[in-house]
């Protein structure tokens, strides 16, 4: 049996406490260190998930030898300055998505991951759905031939944190957040096609953003809401694959279509999951029983936990039951298409990969 890893934690507001519950469900991981600046709030937290010992700087926790790993759970623009904190002080860290506030601060992540030798994991959670691990096995047995063209979209037809009722300002505060829509939950489902795509390079792309839907007058004063609402972009990736974006926190309409990727032989839509290929003249719309997949995944194949959540899939990968997905890399990319598209729409124009890289600036708090 392998060892229990033993964990700390650096911010426990929303996300946070989302992720302690999570590692309660996981028995190899053991809570043992938090911080955040807000000591009462700690204090109750701790006690909640039995957390020993509780830090009001982060810098504090760092010092102690018995961790293996730092979850970071703050606002997007304080990921890059913490998460490099916990690299440096010789932990591997797993990172709430996005990976940062901006491309430059994502590939300093990156960069400071290879250049301790720790592992550097980001929160994407939809990699580890039923429909992301069966379209994986399909594109893994040639179901779909050549891939050449996908769609990632993401519905919310009201739901803008704080000024829609949920959530504080902050998430809608550009100097917190970094952006909106795309960095809320664009992460999710752009990271998700990129992964099935096995995470090609980017080229070039298209893009334009909106906020146009009414707020109440007294949550906008109060949020000082300047993010988008929606937004939608059109991708050009390596190998001749064209990919292209919608994502919404607040639209006048009942739904969007689901993300797809499709080839010359088949396509898959995730949600709901549908396959769909032809024998001859003959255009066939399968379904799946996703549970009997994963099912058999569990008992015939004999994969256990390491893939049942972005949590449990850290703790094997610390294990060294399973190799880390390149989830750093895969949102790296994300945070390339993201901050591309504002900038697509400051300029007017088509960028590309390399004007987006050079043009970004830092969005990183001083830690």
């Amino acid at each position: 049996m392998a060892d229990k890893v033993r964990i700390g934690i650096i911010g426990v507001g929303q996300i946070g406490k989302s992720h302690l519950r999570n590692y309660k469900n996981i028995p190899d991981a053991e809570l043992v260190a938090a911080a955040d600046i807000n000591a009462a709030e700690l204090g109750r937290v701790a006690a909640e998930f039995g957390i020993p010992h509780t830090y009001t700087d982060f810098r504090e926790l760092l010092k102690r030898d018995d961790l293996a790993a730092v979850d970071v759970c703050l606002h997007n623009n304080f990921h890059m300055p913490v998460t490099v904190a916990v690299l440096e002080a010789g932990k591997h860290a797993y990172c709430e998505k996005p990976i940062a506030g901006a491309y430059t601060d994502g590939a300093k992540m990156v960069q400071a991951a290879k250049d301790t030798g720790q592992m550097l994991h980001i929160q994407l959670s939809t990699l580890y759905s039923k429909e992301t691990k069966a379209a994986q096995y399909l594109i893994e047995h040639g179901a779909l031939g050549k891939i050449y063209h996908a769609r990632s979209t993401g519905f919310r037809r009201r739901g803008r944190p704080y000024v829609d009722g949920y959530g504080t300002p902050a998430f809608v505060q550009k100097h917190n957040s970094g952006g909106g829509a795309f960095y809320d939950m664009g992460v999710y489902h752009i990271a998700n096609i990129l992964y099935l795509l096995g995470n090609p390079k980017v080229l070039r792309l298209t893009g334009k953003t909106y906020q146009e839907t009414p707020i109440d007058p007294r949550r906008l004063e109060i949020s000082h809401y300047n993010v988008e609402e929606l937004g939608m972009g059109f991708v050009r990736l390596e190998n001749n694959i064209a990919l292209d974006i919608i994502e919404s926190w607040a639209i006048h309409l009942d739904g969007f279509e689901g993300s797809y990727i499709v080839g010359s032989e088949g396509g898959i839509r995730l949600e709901p999951f549908g396959y769909y290929h032809a024998i001859g003249d003959v255009a066939l719309n399968s379904a799946a029983d996703l549970g009997q997949f994963d099912y058999r995944q569990h008992n015939v194949h004999e994969i256990g936990d390491v893939y049942d959540s972005s949590q449990h899939h850290w703790i094997a990968a610390l294990q060294g039951r399973v190799p880390l997905l390149p989830t750093a890399e895969v949102a790296l990319n994300t945070m390339l298409i993201s901050e591309g598209i504002y900038l697509s729409e400051k300029l007017g124009r088509e960028v590309t990969a390399e004007e987006i890289a050079e043009m970004s600036e830092s969005t990183a708090v001083k830690v």
